[in-house]
């Protein structure tokens, strides 16, 4: 068994969402406790450009609006994030690790909905139902703990409802002015209303 869950700050979830239009919104979802059925506070950001998607190099996408959003919300102890953490049995960094290297977050889980090649290392995690696993990846916790913390989130199905939540949070981010602008200047027909 591994170090016990840190505690003493905020734990939070991190998502992107990637808006037709272009850039990227943020969100993290603050909690107190693992489960996070505490939520303490709930940030997003609109970062206007990202970078292309490339298989095997997600982090240089999805980590400037992490690392944005993360600039909005007190030092946590733990993140969970949609992706991997290490992206093979070696460690080759994947998203999560760069978020350890590029922040104040000392541990990061990560959750990845679909499997990676090279990520044979990762916990299938099975939720609800659903024959289809979660792989779990992890850095400042052993992986097993986790597994569980992933498996004790909750929510009966296959995505637990802390992901689910920031996921909906990161989807509805309102247009920023600077956003509002440049969908103006286009010419953008739901502008004009």
């Amino acid at each position: 068994m591994g170090p016990p869950l840190p505690r003493s700050r905020p734990l939070g979830r991190g998502g992107v969402h990637y808006p037709p239009d272009g850039g990227a919104n943020a969100a993290v979802v603050l909690a107190a406790d693992p489960t996070f059925r505490d939520v303490l506070d709930e940030r997003t950001v609109w970062v206007p450009t990202v970078e292309p998607y490339v298989p095997g190099r997600f982090f240089e996408r999805e980590l400037p609006p992490l690392l944005a959003v993360l600039t909005q919300v007190p030092a946590l102890d733990l993140l969970i994030i949609d992706g991997y953490v290490t992206l093979d049995p070696d460690g080759t960094p994947g998203l999560g690790a760069h978020v350890v290297r590029s922040s104040t977050v000392p541990t990061v889980v990560g959750v990845a909905k679909t499997p990676f090649r090279s990520a044979t290392h990762a916990a299938e995690v099975l939720r609800g139902t659903s024959a289809r696993p979660l792989h779990v990846t992890a850095a400042g916790i052993d992986l097993g703990s986790a597994a569980r913390l992933v498996t004790d989130l909750p929510g009966g199905g296959r995505i637990p409802d802390p992901l689910r939540r920031v996921d909906r949070i990161a989807r509805s981010v309102p247009d920023s002015p600077l956003r509002l602008a440049e969908r103006v200047g286009r010419g953008d027909p739901a502008t004009s209303r």
